[in-house]
């Protein structure tokens, strides 16, 4: 029986994951830096730009929005740590997208090298 480990690492043999230090480029590049944490996570604080759709989710967004009809899109995605996105880039390439990238080490590892981060402002009740 395989566990999410299992899947994970499977995905990452079958993907393309960008190392940190050339995540600033991709992400220059991208035409879509997709965080595909939860909404709880993202609204903690997320990559600046970054589009927030679940992996629960992604398949069904992608397949019914058609701001992602393009198959040739150049996107980047990201979560915590590398898992989710990883498995999330796997699934977008067997949709048809040819270019889909996943930041290594994730969010945790963006802020870790201290890499600028969106937080949500709430409104001021004063």
């Amino acid at each position: 029986m395989k566990t999410a480990h299992d899947l994970v690492e499977a995905a990452r043999k079958e993907i393309q994951e960008v190392p940190l230090d050339q995540a600033d480029d991709a992400i220059r590049n991208a035409d879509l830096l997709l965080d595909v944490r939860d909404a709880d996570e993202y609204r903690a604080g997320h990559i600046p730009g970054a589009v927030n759709i679940s992996r629960g989710l992604l398949e069904f967004k992608f397949t019914n929005d058609p701001a992602f009809e393009s198959r040739d899109m150049n996107i980047v995605c990201y979560c915590k740590t590398s898992g989710r996105a990883a498995l999330s880039a796997k699934a977008l390439k067997e949709m048809g997208y040819m270019h889909v990238q996943s930041i290594a080490g994730g969010f945790d590892a963006w802020q870790e090298a201290d890499k600028p981060v969106a937080k949500p402002e709430l409104p001021s009740f004063e």
